[in-house]
């Protein structure tokens, strides 16, 4: 349900990035932030908040996969922009997950390891925040197609906002390449999206933008932006 009456008078999907950035900021202020990954949505966002003049606190989902070159366009991006990069919220290393779970969790049931790697540490970062924007896009996968530009997320009780909706792969790299935003290099070496090494691998123009995400299984999503209900995830 949505719980403040009278957003359906706004017409979110006519507004652009900037102008819906600067509306969810107006409304939410500290209690706002955004949510990086260091891929090149990271880099657009980054960029446009701070053009923006938008005081808002960073997260980072660190699962401790993370290539190299991530790690890295991080903390160019950090150096750049002078961002607020809010302590990672709390994961078990991955020593310990093979204790507990077993060797190579990622292999074997890779939704697990998704969730207590990537969704239950952003349910503890998104608990102080009444509001969290997000880089996704409608043209990264089938999975994605239908994202509005902004939604109430029942699971984590918070507003879901992505400014980049209706954004395609080439106008996110024509706002890099004219702004000259500091990128991840493994973009550059055929890795259209970029997660954690096991489950990453780069592909062709011609696969969807999401194809080297978890390849060879119909996994199409780490499960942050899917609204399960928490203990149905478990299962």
């Amino acid at each position: 349900m949505n719980p403040v009456p009278g957003l359906h008078a706004i017409d979110f999907e006519a507004m652009s990035a900037e102008e819906l950035l600067v509306w969810v900021y107006e409304e939410h202020g500290d209690k706002l932030c955004l949510t990086c990954s260091w891929q090149k949505q990271s880099s657009v966002l980054v960029h446009m908040v701070s053009e923006l003049g938008l005081d808002l606190p960073v997260i980072e989902l660190d699962t401790q996969l993370f290539f190299r070159e991530t790690y890295e366009t991080r903390d160019r991006l950090v150096e750049r922009y002078g961002l607020k990069l809010l302590p990672p919220p709390p994961v078990i290393t991955v020593a310990e997950q093979h204790k507990q779970e077993g060797p190579n969790l990622w292999e074997r049931d890779p939704d697990r390891c998704c969730h207590i790697r990537k969704v239950e540490p952003l349910l503890a970062a998104l608990d102080p925040y009444e509001a969290w924007i997000s880089g996704i896009r409608r043209d990264q996968s089938p999975s994605r197609a239908e994202t509005p530009k902004l939604q109430w997320s029942d699971r984590y009780g918070v507003w879901k906002v992505h400014p980049l909706a209706d954004w395609d792969e080439k106008r996110v790299w024509a706002y890099i390449k004219v702004n000259e935003i500091p990128y991840n290099p493994l973009h550059e070496a055929g890795y259209r999206s970029i997660g954690c090494i096991p489950c990453t691998r780069p592909i062709t123009q011609d696969e969807e933008e999401r194809a080297g995400r978890w390849a060879g299984s119909d996994k199409l999503e780490c499960g942050i932006h899917e609204d399960t209900p928490l203990k149905e995830a478990h299962a």
